[in-house]
């Protein structure tokens, strides 16, 4: 990982590109976030920084914070802060405790990875859990119309398999949506624009990180692609020839 920061979604809207085109982006409030605990090999086994997000004054960190984290917080030298994570990035050594981070780090163009609480929407059945299809509600169904159906076989297994869908509680899960393009960094207002959506209610906690997904670059002078199921990339001597 290369990049990283916390931050608050703040909701959506629209912005239109230099070349007309309106995209949608979701608005996040993110930085600035301080470094509050630096991981080495040597001490703990991997590298690593922690990083508060969102400070809080001292009698609402009384209220918040336990004796353990408000003595976390005093042993750094740094103020108590509503949120904490932790990030492995590859020059976690760079930083230092009582660093800022802001969202200065990330640029326009960038590709990066969210990650947050998705919304939770209680109990809910089959059919809105699941998408599964619901019977006619026509003469002879029967009160279960919305019902899960079979649970599988009767004397042999005599039991439900593990992993059966049903109805259960929906949402509130941990959700990472990848790959996403940054549209625009305002520094002065510690905002970044993602296009796209972002899981999460709106004020809600999110993680913004470096994607880990491998961008190849297809060799445009040459024709040459590095998929090798294409024949330009088995056999580069026959795509370079074509193009002369």
């Amino acid at each position: 990982m290369k990049k990283a920061i916390l931050g608050t979604k703040v909701g959506m809207t629209q912005l239109f590109l230099e070349d007309g085109r309106v995209v949608p982006v979701t608005v996040v409030e993110a930085g600035p976030c301080t470094v509050v605990q630096k991981k080495t090999v040597e001490r703990d086994g991997y590298s690593a920084i922690q990083v508060g997000f969102k400070t809080l004054t001292e009698s609402r960190a009384k209220k918040l914070k336990n004796k353990p984290e408000q003595g976390h917080f005093k042993k750094a030298g740094v103020a108590a802060t509503r949120y904490l994570r932790e990030f492995r990035l590859d020059d976690a050594q760079n930083y230092e405790v009582g660093q800022l981070i802001g969202v200065d780090v990330f640029a326009k163009g960038d590709s990066i990875d969210v990650s947050g609480t998705s919304k939770g929407k209680g109990y809910a059945g089959a059919i809105k859990r699941w998408n599964q299809h619901r019977l006619r509600e026509s003469h002879g169904t029967g009160p279960v119309a919305r019902h899960a159906g079979s649970m599988g076989s009767t004397t042999d297994p005599s039991r439900i398999f593990k992993g059966k869908i049903g109805a259960g509680q929906m949402g509130c899960d941990q959700v990472t949506i990848q790959n996403l393009d940054i549209v625009k960094v305002d520094p002065e207002l510690n905002l970044i624009a993602v296009r796209g959506a972002i899981p999460g209610p709106k004020g809600g906690l999110v993680l913004i990180k470096s994607t880990v997904k491998t961008h190849r670059v297809k060799n445009v002078e040459s024709g040459i692609s590095n998929n090798p199921q294409k024949a330009s990339g088995r056999n580069p001597q026959k795509a370079s020839a074509r193009t002369k």
